[in-house]
C-alpha cells in the first residue's frame, strides 16, 4: 500500500468538517428565558411534522429510512437559516465532541500506513505509547490477538482497533527496525489531548511565537503554559498566529483576549433575539497586558479568531498583521436532539468594543458563503489593501482615533499579500504532506544516521539538506507528475521544507515552525516592523 499523501492518521478524532468548526459556541452564557415545557408545547406545525413522519412510517407502500428522512428535514430548515446552524448526526458526535473538548481515548499516536504496515511516526507527549517507550519508526504488528500487517485495513478500521474505553488495555507485538527485534508492550488506553497549540518557539531573544489552530475546552490552558513558558526564555513581545484557525469557544477566546488587555476593557458584547445585551470586560489577571503583541489573520481566520483579532484592534492594543479575516460575527448554541444527535443553532450575533458587526453577508447561500475566497481572490483584494471593498456606513472610530470597518471581517493594521502562485503551491505541498511523507520514507531507510543530532538545538545548527537529499527529494516528486511547475527552481526553499520536515519526525512541530519561520512573509514583515532601522531602510526580509 503506498503512503497516504493527503494527512498522518492519528488514534484519535478524525478533523471535523469546515462548516462545523467555522464557529462560535457558547455553553451555559446564553441561556433561555422559556421554561423546557413552554418551548417545546404542541402546535399545528410540530403536529404536521410528525404526523406525516408517521404517515410515511406506517402507511407508505416501501420500507423507508424515516431517521435518513428526519435527518434530510432537518438540514433543509437549518439551510433556511444561516450558514451556521448546522446539524450533527448522532455518529459525528464523539468526533466532534472530543475535538472541541481538546482530548480523545486511544493509545497516543500518529502513523502512517506504510507497505502495508502501521509505523509509527511519533509519539504523543506523556501519552500511554511514550510512557511505554513506543518510538518513532517502531512497527506495529499485533494488537492483542489481531494480526494489523499485511492486510488492507482501511485507516478508520485500525484506529478502532486501537482505539478503545479509557483503562483498558491493549498488547501491542511491535518490530523495531533500528534494533532488529521484536517485542511485546501492553499499553494502557488513556485521555490523550489533541494540541491546539500548533506550535511555539522563540522567534528571536526578546520575541516569543505562538500558533493556535482551534479554540476548545483546552485551548486556554495550553496557551497559559506556552506563555509562561516562552516569558521564561525571555519573552518581552509576541507573535499570536491565528491564520487558518476557523474558530471555537467564546468563552475561549475571551479568556485569551483578556491576557493583553488592561482590566475594565471591553472585549465584546452579544445581543440576541430579544435585544438583550451581555457585555465582557478584562479582569485584571491578564499576563502578557503591558507588552507588545502581534496578532496574524488571514482570509480564513474566523470567528473566535476574529473576536481576539478585533478586541485588542478597537482597544488599540498590539498590531493586526496580514490579510482580511472571514467575517463571522453569529454566535452558536449546541442543543440535544434527545436522540444522540445535535444542532448548533445562532441565538446572537457578537461585535466588537466599538460596536461593529463583521459578519459578512450570506444572503445567497451557504455554497457562496463558503468559497468566498474565490472572490476576493478573482477581486485583488488578497494582494492588495486597496482592493477591500468598504462602507462608509460601517466606519468606526478607537479610543485613539483609528478608523475600523465592520461588516466583513477584520481588515488588518498592517497588510500583507498573498503569495505568488508558486509560493502558495510550496505551501500546498507541505500541507498535503509531501515533505512529510518523504522524510518518512527518508527516515525510514536508516535512522541511526541522525543520532549525532542529539538536541534540536543541535539539529537546527548543525544540519544543512545537502544536494544528494535534494536529488532524493526530486526522485520522490517524479512519482507525482500533476504539480506544474518546476520544482528544481525552488530548490532553497525545498531544502528548508526537507529540513523542516525531518525536524518534526526527529523532534516536534516547535522545530519545524522554527526552521521555516525565514520562507514566512508575515513573520518577516513582524521582524521588520519590529526593528525600525530595517524598516527605515526599506529593507526586504
Amino acid at each position: 500500500m503506498k503512503i497516504d499523501l493527503k494527512k498522518t492518521y492519528y488514534i484519535g478524532p478524525a478533523v471535523v468538517a469546515f462548516s462545523l468548526a467555522l464557529g462560535i459556541f457558547v455553553g451555559g452564557k446564553l441561556h433561555f428565558d422559556d421554561s423546557p415545557e413552554k418551548l417545546f408545547t404542541t402546535n399545528s406545525k410540530k403536529d404536521k411534522l410528525n404526523r406525516l413522519i408517521d404517515y410515511i412510517d406506517y402507511e407508505y407502500v416501501d420500507e423507508v429510512d424515516t431517521d435518513s428522512i428526519v435527518d434530510v428535514t432537518v438540514n433543509n430548515i437549518l439551510d433556511k437559516l444561516d450558514p451556521h446552524s448546522v446539524y450533527i448526526p448522532k455518529d459525528e458526535m464523539q468526533r466532534v465532541s472530543e475535538n472541541m473538548k481538546g482530548d480523545f481515548v486511544g493509545i497516543g499516536i500518529s502513523f502512517y500506513i506504510f507497505r502495508d504496515t502501521i509505523t509509527i511516526t511519533r509519539t504523543i507527549k506523556d501519552g500511554p505509547s511514550q510512557r511505554r517507550g513506543l518510538r518513532p519508526g517502531d512497527k506495529i504488528l499485533i494488537a492483542d490477538n489481531d494480526t494489523l500487517f499485511g492486510r488492507d485495513l482501511s485507516n478508520e478500521e485500525i484506529v478502532e482497533r486501537l482505539k478503545g474505553q479509557e483503562g483498558t488495555d491493549v498488547a501491542l507485538t511491535v518490530y523495531r527496525k533500528s534494533e532488529e527485534r521484536t517485542f511485546r508492550v501492553r499499553l494502557q488506553r488513556d485521555r490523550v489531548p489533541i494540541r491546539s497549540i500548533d506550535a511555539y518557539y522563540m522567534l528571536r531573544p526578546d520575541m516569543g511565537y505562538i500558533r493556535m489552530n482551534r479554540f476548545a475546552e483546552s485551548t486556554y490552558e495550553e496557551f497559559r503554559k506556552s506563555l509562561k513558558e516562552l516569558k521564561s526564555r525571555g519573552a518581552e513581545k509576541l507573535v499570536l498566529d491565528l491564520r487558518d484557525n476557523p474558530g471555537g469557544y467564546l468563552n475561549i477566546a475571551e479568556l485569551i483576549a483578556d491576557e493583553f488587555l488592561p482590566k475594565g476593557k471591553l472585549i465584546l458584547f452579544t445581543r440576541n433575539k430579544k435585544g438583550q445585551v451581555e457585555k465582557t470586560f478584562a479582569t485584571s489577571r491578564g499576563a502578557f497586558e503591558n507588552y507588545p503583541v502581534f496578532v496574524l489573520i488571514n482570509e480564513r481566520s474566523a470567528s473566535a479568531s476574529e473576536i481576539i483579532a478585533g478586541a485588542l484592534q478597537d482597544n488599540d492594543i498590539g498590531t493586526i498583521v496580514g490579510r482580511r479575516s472571514f467575517g463571522k460575527g453569529l454566535v452558536q448554541r449546541e442543543m440535544d436532539l434527545g436522540d444522540g444527535s445535535a444542532v448548533r443553532l445562532t441565538v446572537s450575533r457578537y461585535y466588537t468594543p466599538t460596536g461593529r458587526s463583521i459578519q459578512r453577508d450570506y444572503k445567497n447561500g451557504s455554497e457562496d458563503y463558503y468559497h468566498n475566497y474565490l472572490a476576493r481572490r478573482r477581486s485583488g483584494e488578497l494582494e492588495s489593501m486597496d482592493s477591500i471593498h468598504v462602507a462608509d456606513s460601517l466606519k468606526f472610530t478607537t479610543p485613539k482615533g483609528k478608523v475600523v470597518y465592520g461588516g466583513g471581517g477584520i481588515i488588518p493594521d498592517v497588510f500583507v499579500p498573498i503569495g505568488s502562485n508558486e509560493e502558495e503551491a510550496m505551501t500546498v505541498l507541505d500541507t498535503r504532506e509531501y515533505f512529510s511523507s518523504f522524510a518518512f520514507e527518508h527516515l525510514e531507510e536508516d535512522r541511526t544516521r541522525y543520532s549525532e543530532f542529539s538536541t534540536p538545538e543541535v539539529f537546527l545548527k548543525g544540519f544543512t539538506t545537502d544536494d544528494i537529499l535534494f536529488d532524493k527529494l526530486m526522485e520522490f516528486m517524479s512519482r507525482y507528475n500533476n504539480f506544474g511547475l518546476n520544482l528544481r527552481e525552488y530548490e532553497d526553499q525545498l531544502k528548508l521544507y526537507i529540513k523542516a520536515a525531518i525536524a518534526e519526525q526527529l523532534f516536534s512541530p516547535d522545530l519545524k515552525a522554527e526552521i521555516l519561520a525565514p520562507a514566512d512573509p508575515m513573520l518577516q514583515k513582524v521582524l521588520s516592523l519590529d526593528n525600525p532601522t530595517l524598516q527605515n531602510s526599506g529593507s526586504d526580509l
